[in-house]
């Protein structure tokens, strides 16, 4: 998987496709990605002690890698990742200007 922790991604698909947002969590054996503020779900929380009342929360799902596409920070554009190896080992740039993408 070629998207990282830290990546900034546009979501392609689904219902806020078009939107921007940073990469949390990646999980490459699921190829899912948790992209902060997107994908917002509504959560049921049981009360869990006597007197406390049930909730509904907020939270970020996560959503599959195909629908997201990372954007190259130097020339704004989403783009495909391009693996260059070199002796230090290998670096993730982008393929329309060849800038490193660096997760933060």
């Amino acid at each position: 998987m070629k998207i990282k922790k830290g990546d900034t991604v546009r979501v392609l698909r689904g219902r806020d496709r078009g939107k921007t947002g940073k990469v949390l969590f990646a999980m490459p054996q699921d190829a899912l990605v948790l992209v902060e503020s997107l994908n917002m779900v509504k959560k049921h929380i049981r009360p869990r002690r006597a007197g406390e009342k049930g909730q509904r929360v907020t939270v970020a799902a996560p959503m599959k890698v195909a629908n997201v596409q990372v954007v190259c920070p130097q020339c704004k554009k989403g783009t495909r990742v391009k693996i260059l190896r070199e002796e230090g080992g290998a670096v993730r740039v982008c393929r329309h200007c060849n800038a490193p993408l660096a997760a933060a």
